[in-house]
């Protein structure tokens, strides 16, 4: 394959996706070299214009709904579906069209991911006999994504007779997708499987609070010194629009040069702007009550999407004092009607502010309510919407590895974000928590674009060229194997650890164990355990350790079937690839044929 000519960073968000690239042989990090594709997409019924972000939505309409022909794409003339701007408007008045929040239902574990249950209906209940018109959270993000591979291959690849250029096609770039830093392996791989799926068939995996970070440093490049000092500890607060993510960055000097190091990341939580959408709804379908109007669940999922570009029209203009939602009524006349009622600015900051961002103590926690023993399926939102409590946890589980967790200056980003009523509310619990004084706001990219923008210039870092977010592991990691030896009646043979990742071992690095042989049992049930140390510093990648217990302590078990004919012993080898997601990739490589197994475990959970 040729060298790819562009780094492309995508940014595949809850509520908006975006991509941002760079020539490959940029030899310098800089926001003026990183550019940002204008995404054609459909903005009206037959109407298509290119905008910068690709909002994340899919409709699903019948013939009855839109006129197939309204659909056509530049590159399809019968897509079947609409992705973007126009399924986001039209969507609302037809929600049970239209599939959002594709990203969050990745990452429900309730749920079969790969089946298809989307427009979620409650009625159905995603039961296999409703499956009509529906696709699968997979396939609702490989829409997404195909749409910016062919929107690209459409502006960046197309040859004068109209044909897509190989060389300068998207799947044949060096493309980094940007997924939440609190995302399980499973999400992980299910946005991997998406990509693939959509016509990407490589792709590296980046979180997105780094990837904001990324963005800030091309945005200052050598301007650094000017906003930031060595011993700052930066969290960056990621709010978007169905996740909400925290990480800590630490900012060093290494011999004049600007040195970061990633030293904790949070869980993953289900709150973000959706959840806020669906409290504007709530409060609205309560008013409407008050005066003798009552929504159906299909009026309140309508609602819900209508509140959603009101709040982000009142939190973005600080002119505007109140807007109008609209809902279609259910009557016998064409339409039905329409129900309107205003969303004031006081009502949305009061809800949101206090709902989502109370200020609490520092040694507050997110609070557990009771939860009814039977209800409806849908996405796992967080018990607590608190923000704030959530991001006090946060900061006392990094003070618990032994670590300052004060931060000194906080990096925003995500949709949510761009109110600066918001910032300041953070902004004023961090000051309270705060032993050393104020704690400071420092200018980011573009709150909905930086993402994309920081993913291509990870890109560049990756190759050399720029500064690197370190991330090495706080921990050598281990894996048990049986000894050799004759059977003893009652007694199992002992367990060695040996080492498959050293202390400090950077994430987006790969380790072999090829010079020793381990057997491997295949086609039946088997165990791995998984163990650490923070205390053997010195282990190598390959050191066996027979008398470990005292300093090595087990994380967790994985109990699988590996593919294979049942019973099959086979001689293999052992690589080991830390992602830049922050998982172990453990390969049994077979020393017989071509075949390999992956075993994965997340190191960032406790």
């Amino acid at each position: 394959m040729n060298t790819p000519r562009y780094i492309i960073g995508i940014d595949l968000g809850t509520t908006n996706s975006a991509v941002a690239y760079v020539p490959a042989d940029t030899d310098r990090v800089e926001e003026a070299s990183i550019r940002l594709l204008e995404i054609p997409q459909l903005v009206d019924a037959g109407v298509v214009a290119s905008r910068p972000l690709l909002p994340s939505f899919v409709l699903l309409p019948t013939a009855q709904d839109v006129p197939r022909d309204a659909l056509a794409l530049p590159w399809d003339p019968n897509p079947g579906m609409a992705v973007g701007e126009f399924a986001r408007r039209r969507g609302e008045e037809i929600p049970h069209r239209l599939i959002a929040s594709a990203k969050s239902w990745l990452c429900n574990t309730l749920v079969d991911r790969k089946a298809r249950i989307l427009p979620w209906d409650e009625a159905a209940g995603g039961s296999p006999s409703a499956t009509e018109g529906k696709m699968s959270p997979v396939e609702a993000s490989a829409a997404i994504l195909r749409h910016l591979r062919l929107a690209w291959n459409h502006v960046m690849a197309r040859s004068p007779s109209g044909e897509t250029q190989a060389h300068l096609a998207m799947e044949n770039q060096a493309v980094f997708l940007t997924v939440p830093a609190s995302f399980d392996p499973v999400a992980r791989e299910l946005t991997v499987a998406a990509a693939q799926m959509a016509g990407l068939p490589k792709v590296t995996l980046l979180e997105e609070p780094q990837a904001a970070f990324y963005a800030w440093i091309a945005h200052h490049a050598e301007r650094w010194r000017e906003v930031m000092a060595p011993g700052d500890l930066v969290l960056v607060c990621d709010v978007g629009g169905g996740t909400t993510d925290f990480s800590l960055i630490q900012v060093a000097d290494d011999q004049g040069r600007l040195s970061l190091e990633r030293v904790a990341v949070g869980n993953h939580l289900l709150i973000g702007g959706t959840n806020m959408d669906l409290t504007l709804a709530y409060a609205l379908a309560r008013q409407l009550a008050e005066g003798g109007t009552r929504l159906d669940s299909w009026q309140m999922n309508g609602l819900w999407q209508s509140c959603r570009t009101a709040k982000e029209r009142l939190l973005s203009e600080p002119d505007l004092q109140r807007l109008p939602v609209t809902v279609l009524g259910r009557g016998s006349r064409l339409i039905g009607g329409t129900i309107s009622t205003d969303l004031t600015r006081e009502t949305a900051e009061h809800l949101l502010r206090d709902g989502f961002l109370p200020l609490c103590d520092r040694e507050d926690r997110p609070q557990a309510t009771k939860r009814a023993g039977i209800q409806e399926f849908g996405l796992a939102f967080e018990a607590d919407p608190a923000i704030t409590r959530h991001l006090a946890a946060f900061l006392d589980r990094a003070a618990a590895d032994g670590r300052s967790a004060a931060p000194t200056a906080v990096l925003f980003n995500g949709g949510v974000m761009k109110s600066a009523l918001f910032r300041q509310q953070i902004l004023t619990a961090l000051d309270r928590w705060s032993p050393s004084g104020t704690v400071r706001e420092i200018d980011g990219a573009d709150f909905d674009l930086a993402v994309a923008r920081g993913a291509a210039c990870y890109g560049l870092a990756k190759q050399g060229t720029g500064i690197r977010i370190r991330g090495g592991l706080g921990r050598a990691y281990y894996i048990g194997i049986a000894a050799a030896m004759p059977a003893v009646p009652g007694l199992p043979a002992p367990t060695k650890a040996l080492c498959v990742a050293a202390f400090g071992m950077e994430e987006g690095t790969t380790a072999a164990i090829a010079d020793r042989e381990f057997v491997l049992r295949v086609g039946e049930p088997v165990v791995f355990d998984f163990l650490g140390s923070t205390t053997r510093k010195a282990d190598a990648v390959g050191t066996v350790v027979e008398d470990w217990e005292e300093q090595i302590q087990p994380i967790t078990t994985l109990e699988t079937t590996l593919d294979g004919e049942p019973g099959q012993i086979l001689p293999v080898t052992l690589e080991l690839h830390v992602t830049e997601v922050g998982t172990l990739e453990l390969w049994c490589v077979s020393k017989v044929d071509e075949r390999r197994w992956k075993l994965e475990w997340n190191v960032r959970e406790r």
